[in-house]
């Protein structure tokens, strides 16, 4: 549901709105995003945050009474139970509030602050992947300068003929010792 959101342009309502403004904060939480790139959640971990999403949306609207305390429990119930992760740094308070106010505005119907979220998350996702393009381009020349670095260092090598086999001189065994009863003393390997 919220890939679908984040994929699409515009909403065309107000809760479609609300859903996006739900998704955003979700996506743009620090902790969630290390959870689901590290696959902590399992390889469902994408799939989980998105039901995560919907679950706050349908929270939201079936129990007007939800406020920021209970959706904080909520968001480190989910971190706990679905990605092994225990929040204890206060990041889901501001998350949270975050969801808070979308709800506010979008029961307002100031939806111009959810379009910034939005116009912002795309911004940010383009300079995330043009990073990685740049990174990509960076590796593939350094690849290049390796492979000229590797043609001149085969110029310069000398042949050093095969190397000595190593050896291993033998332990000697140490020889266990028994007491005038016939028992075999145990020694411990670190006195041997």
């Amino acid at each position: 549901m919220s890939q679908q959101l984040l994929q699409e342009n515009q909403p065309n309502s107000t809760s479609s709105y609300l859903d996006l403004g739900i998704t955003l904060a979700i996506h743009n939480w620090p902790a969630l995003t290390l959870a689901v790139q590290s696959n902590w959640g399992g390889p469902t971990s994408s799939d989980k945050r998105d039901w995560l999403c919907g679950a706050i949306s349908d929270m939201l609207n079936d129990r007007p009474e939800t406020d920021a305390e209970d959706l904080e429990d909520v968001l480190i119930q989910v971190m706990n139970d679905e990605f092994d992760v225990v929040i204890d740094d206060e990041s889901a308070v501001p998350v949270a509030a975050e969801i808070m106010e979308v709800r506010e505005l979008v029961a307002k119907g100031d939806i111009d602050p959810i379009k910034q979220m939005w116009e912002n998350y795309q911004t940010k996702s383009q300079q995330k992947a043009s990073n990685v393009a740049a990174a990509f381009k960076r590796g593939e020349d350094e690849d290049q300068d390796s492979e000229d670095d590797d043609e001149e260092d085969e110029e310069d090598d000398v042949d050093m003929g095969e190397a000595p086999a190593l050896v291993r001189a033998p332990k000697e065994k140490v020889q266990p010792e028994v007491d005038e009863d016939g028992f075999t003393k145990v020694v411990g390997k670190k006195k041997r």
